[in-house]
């Protein structure tokens, strides 16, 4: 399919699950917006290799999430956007009675309100156009928990609640509005906690992604950026015109335990 002539707007994608959806929309055609909070010349650097490489317009803009006021100047900054991604997150780890309210109240902002922020000053413009696509990387923790993660958890739920009351609110305007849900995905970020984890457990590589890593993904196998964002084009297409207010779960079964 081409999503040629559609502007795809991609928070915190300078890396990760972001770069790699980002990556998927620029091979399908689209015009991609990179974002994160930094303004460094790799950055753009960054955004100018992937629009050469897939001969489609790249910039990146600096915004940063956590303040909702940058997120809404991001998709002026941008001119438009028909598809936009919500992919911004961070995570944190702690029991809820030692959780540091500080980090609380960044989880919240990134991972859910800077949605809200960014897709308020989407929608007017996809209404105008009759046409747009909201994409927001949600979690397996989106539709279950784990102990020690109160913010993303509470974050990620909140996320898919807010997916379906966008879907309702844009629904026969030609707009839909999705969350996918993935679970442990092979990042940098994460292939960079695999030789601590081995050190930790006294594992070899295998034994410690499978028995650790993955103890709660039935396949045993990571996702992938790829399929991530493979699954976000297939949200963009005429294929999906009537999915939308749902979770796609990208997990190996995780959440069918």
């Amino acid at each position: 399919m081409t999503l040629a002539g559609k502007r795809a707007i991609i928070t915190g994608s300078n890396s990760g699950i972001g770069l790699g959806v980002a990556e998927a929309l620029a091979a399908a055609g689209a015009e991609v917006i990179l974002n994160s909070f930094t303004d460094r010349p790799e950055d753009h650097a960054l955004a100018a290799d992937l629009g050469k490489r897939h001969g489609v317009t790249a910039r990146y803009i600096a915004a940063d999430m956590s303040k909702g006021a940058d997120c809404r100047a991001l998709i002026e900054k941008a001119g438009s956007c028909d598809i936009l991604v919500n992919n911004a997150g961070i995570q944190f780890v702690s029991p809820i009675e030692d959780f540091p309210v500080e980090k609380w109240d960044s989880i919240i902002a990134i991972n859910l309100s800077s949605a809200f922020h960014t897709t308020a000053a989407a929608l007017p413009g996809m209404r105008a156009k009759g046409w747009g696509r909201v994409v927001n990387i949600a979690s397996a923790h989106g539709l279950t928990a784990s102990p020690f993660k109160s913010a993303y958890v509470a974050a990620k739920h909140g996320i898919v609640g807010l997916t379906k009351t966008v879907a309702l609110e844009a629904a026969g305007k030609g707009i839909t509005c999705n969350a996918i849900c993935p679970g442990y995905v092979l990042t940098p970020l994460v292939e960079a906690q695999i030789p601590e984890q081995m050190k930790v457990h006294n594992m070899d590589r295998e034994t410690v992604i499978r028995e650790v890593m993955l103890e709660r993904q039935p396949s045993r196998q990571f996702a992938t950026v790829e399929q991530i964002g493979g699954t976000t084009v297939y949200l963009c297409s005429p294929s999906a015109d009537q999915v939308t207010g749902t979770t796609i779960s990208i997990d190996g079964g995780w959440t069918a335990l």
